[in-house]
């Protein structure tokens, strides 16, 4: 399996960080050694002082899939759940300084927390999700997938042009203004709508 992100997909979020809105999907891939399932602790790394959380609704594809047509892209996903992009943002923004890939920034162990995931059928509308991320109670990231430049469809569309989707795979679908540090100690707990779906330490 492969985990495939989607970078500035949320305006305020591309404002933020002072990049440019981007006028198709950005896209980048993690590991499956990224992957941190089951509500298990995240371990803060010892390359860097300066881990975000980006929190994120995520998509499972169910089958495989090349060339995608957008008006067919919902037949390819069946589950929905909540993640956390961790991003070592001081290397990344040392390696874009450079002018060089930032992968280690963002694809390494651990930094793809994945909740348990929903059957999409439980959900009104995926274009229309409240989400949102607390750290240590306080809330910091608050969305609604209405607010995404590339809805899940297009992003499951276009991704399909450029890399097989197969079953088993996850898309992160970008992530909403208020990216912060963590420290040790810190619990982070994320919701879609008024369900939790995940809750861990940083360790």
């Amino acid at each position: 399996m492969k985990i495939i992100c989607v970078g500035r997909n949320y305006a305020e979020h591309a404002a933020e960080l002072q990049n440019e809105k981007p006028v198709e999907p950005v896209i980048f891939l993690k590991p499956d050694t990224a992957l941190l399932k089951n509500n298990q602790p995240f371990y803060h790394p010892n390359f860097s002082n300066e881990i975000h959380y980006e929190c994120e609704v995520v998509v499972r594809i169910c089958r495989e899939g090349k060339h995608i047509e957008r008006k067919f892209s919902h037949k390819y996903y069946d589950q929905i759940g909540l993640g956390v992009d961790f991003t070592a943002r001081d290397l990344q923004n040392s390696l874009k300084s450079k002018g060089l890939p930032w992968e280690l920034s963002k694809a390494f162990d651990h930094s793809a927390v994945v909740s348990a995931f929903i059957p999409k059928e439980e959900f009104t509308n995926i274009n229309n999700l409240n989400f949102k991320l607390l750290q240590n109670l306080q809330e910091k990231q608050s969305a609604n997938t209405s607010e995404m430049l590339f809805k899940v469809d297009e992003i499951i569309s276009f991704v399909s042009k450029f890399i097989t989707l197969k079953t088993g795979d996850y898309i992160f679908t970008g992530t909403p203004k208020g990216v912060g540090k963590v420290s040790i100690g810190d619990v982070l707990e994320g919701y879609i709508e008024d369900r939790k779906m995940f809750d861990f330490e940083v360790k």
